[in-house]
């Protein structure tokens, strides 16, 4: 409560920091903030090339099916490789200043799932391209966008303070996220992959909580159907265990980052 309260005393600082971010992520870009739309669609083509030949005849619209995956990943990813350095790239005003550490992750991932909600206009004109169409569903959007932002910003809290004394840390967690792009069906339908691999790794992408957003996404988007209830409780679960620890983690630790960084 009592960080709740501190965050809104140093609200206007959130706002513009928040505001940097979006900025200053495409700042003496030609194109700016339209890069948003561009880097996803870009993704989707490099991968548009080659699997629709390894995919053919196991998903239908499988340019959607695609796209509806690579821009939640893109959120994921953005924000923990920027979230993790926001501690310090920030250097400077941390030894300076004193204001709550948790705006500078905090904004981070807040910038991201501002872009995430601008590039799912991409999402939608492909459902429109290819007559998937739009229903109801689309109002647990923000629902579902909402679990993704408390995991990421637990998991940004937790390894932007880890990584100031670990200065490794930015590299394993970015080999681990690249680890999980292949162990999260994104590119490929789980069911088809089903009889085609061990027994222990198909649990383990059971269990990874991105298979269970992506098909939330899914369900959304394309499929225009509820989500199995388990699924939103499993991936609820670990967006309070990751804001739990994260913060813990980060509270833990802030104290030696003046010093540190």
């Amino acid at each position: 409560m009592s960080l709740i309260k501190e965050l809104y005393a140093y609200r206007e600082l959130l706002k513009s920091n928040i505001k940097k971010e979006i900025r200053g992520k495409y700042k003496g870009s030609f194109l700016g903030v339209l890069w948003s739309f561009i880097n996803p669609l870009l993704s989707v083509l490099v991968y548009a090339i080659v699997f629709p030949y390894l995919m053919r005849g196991t998903v239908d619209n499988y340019l959607v099916y695609l796209i509806t995956g690579v821009i939640p990943w893109t959120f994921f990813t953005t924000v923990m490789s920027q979230g993790m350095a926001s501690i310090k790239v920030n250097a400077g005003i941390i030894k300076k200043v004193y204001f709550p550490r948790e705006i500078l992750p905090l904004s981070v991932v807040s910038a991201g799932i501002i872009n995430f909600f601008i590039s799912c206009v991409i999402i939608l004109v492909f459902c429109a391209i290819f007559a998937v169409g739009f229903s109801w569903h689309l109002l647990l959007l923000p629902i579902a966008a909402l679990l993704q932002f408390l995991i990421c910003l637990g998991l940004t809290l937790a390894f932007s303070a880890i990584n100031i004394y670990i200065k490794d840390m930015e590299y394993i967690i970015n080999f681990v996220i690249n680890m999980l792009f292949y162990g999260t069906p994104i590119l490929y339908e789980l069911s088809g992959f089903s009889t085609q691999v061990p027994a222990f790794l198909l649990w383990l992408v059971k269990i990874n909580p991105f298979t269970h957003l992506m098909q939330i996404y899914r369900d959304i988007f394309m499929y225009h159907q509820l989500t199995d209830i388990w699924s939103w409780a499993y991936v609820a679960l670990i967006a309070l265990v990751c804001l739990v620890l994260g913060l813990f983690i980060f509270k833990k630790l802030e104290k030696g980052f003046a010093e540190e960084v």
